[in-house]
């Protein structure tokens, strides 16, 4: 590859990884089979094998954080070769299932499948599948608990963790939170009854996503208000 040949490449890849909508267009024209509402957060970060496109499926519901890494193959053979004289080939499929969250800085090696409602921790080195309906994480990555479980203990967990958030903020500034500063949080003070006062103000359909609709007739929060969620806190 000649100098121009190299400043093209490095353009080329500068603007399909400027961001995860251009990058996953790319990644199809290449021949990765990838579904429908995929998020790469930091294209840039991420390198993906294009060597083998054919090998590579991407489902439905996805979430990629940053510094991913994906191979279809390696390489062996460089050490192979110059012990043996021989080279051997070496490639594995990559399947990533339905509404999968790969957090930051994961490698999946070749020949894994991930299964459909599957969470992969940070720093996981993925050499093995994953079941569905399962939470992995480590090095070697191994499943950890099931996906209902994990939601059981964040469900148990999360309200203390909200206090915290609420009491730092009037530690460190010396104020009271602001509802913007509420973009996860708002589950605890927002209901059927209030959403209009809440909807324009926070994030909440694009949280809930596929499952706004659902929360919104059957939530039923622990306070009325933005006022008596900051009020329970002392």
């Amino acid at each position: 590859m000649n100098l121009f040949e190299k400043i093209f490449s490095k353009i080329k890849k500068l603007y399909y990884y400027g961001n995860d909508n251009r990058m996953i267009q790319y990644l199809r024209k290449q021949g990765v089979l990838i579904g429908e509402n995929v998020v790469i957060r930091h294209p840039m970060s991420s390198r993906i094998d294009l060597s083998r496109p054919s090998l590579i499926e991407i489902g439905d519901n996805v979430d990629i954080n940053k510094d991913f890494q994906l191979l279809t193959h390696d390489w062996c053979s460089f050490v192979f070769r110059n012990v043996y004289h021989d080279f051997i080939n070496s490639s594995g499929k990559v399947v990533i299932g339905n509404n999968v969250y790969i957090a930051s800085n994961v490698t999946i090696l070749k020949g894994v499948t991930i299964g459909n409602n599957v969470i992969i921790g940070a720093h996981s080195l993925v050499t093995k599948n994953i079941p569905s309906n399962s939470v992995a994480a480590g090095v070697p990555c191994r499943v950890i608990c099931s996906l209902e479980d994990y939601y059981l203990k964040r469900k148990n967990a999360a309200l203390d963790e909200a206090k915290e958030y609420v009491q730092s903020i009037r530690q460190r500034f010396g104020r009271e939170p602001q509802l913007q500063e509420m973009s996860e949080e708002f589950i605890y003070f927002v209901n059927k009854k209030n959403l209009a006062d809440y909807k324009d103000i926070l994030p909440i359909q694009s949280q809930l996503d596929l499952g706004y609709h659902d929360w919104i007739e059957n939530h039923k929060s622990l306070y009325d208000s933005f006022d008596e969620f900051l009020a329970s806190i002392k």
